[in-house]
């Protein structure tokens, strides 16, 4: 590994990192938690919730009776984790927001792909709530994607034009 992609370790370990950490909160979660139990962590607020989601992210499309819906869901990630990769592996050469906002991408899609594959649904855990409002279940992957989605957006929101960077030195 040349001088010039140091950082590319760090940013893959960062994926790796929410790979495990999805694989095995999702493993507690069907080890000790039946399909819709909940077991509540702050009433009123948040618990652990076992569903079963076969469709995107949040429950989207779980209930769509098509029967393409699962392949195109891996295709769809596959897709994505090539992007990302490529990009991970083309902008390794400083640690930066960009590179873990991919890194957190790259390692939720894992996570969600591994799932797909080999069970045909995700598992979801996290359920947050208050009184009737209440978000769709999610878990470890869907945050991390979420989290990588949000700072790669905010890096081209609130990315300096090179002309003003010019000007403040």
């Amino acid at each position: 590994m040349n001088g010039n992609h140091a950082m590319r370790k760090y940013h893959f370990l960062i994926a790796l990192i929410v790979i495990l950490l999805d694989r095995l909160t999702k493993w507690w979660i069907a080890n000790t938690i039946a399909v819709g139990n909940t077991v509540p962590v702050l009433p009123g607020f948040f618990r652990l919730t076992h569903v079963q989601n076969r469709g995107a992210a949040f429950g989207l499309f779980d209930d769509s009776p098509t029967q393409f819906k699962i392949g195109a869901l891996i295709l769809f990630s596959i897709i994505a984790l090539v992007v990302v990769t490529v990009l991970l592996w083309k902008n390794s050469h400083e640690f930066t927001v960009t590179g873990v906002g991919l890194s957190l991408v790259l390692g939720g899609a894992v996570g969600n792909l591994w799932d797909r594959l080999f069970t045909h649904h995700v598992v979801d855990f996290l359920d947050f709530y208050i009184g009737p409002y209440h978000w769709p279940a999610f878990n470890v992957a869907d945050a991390a994607i979420v989290s990588g989605a949000i700072l790669l957006v905010s890096e081209i929101v609130f990315a300096k034009n090179p002309k003003q960077e010019a000007k403040t030195i």
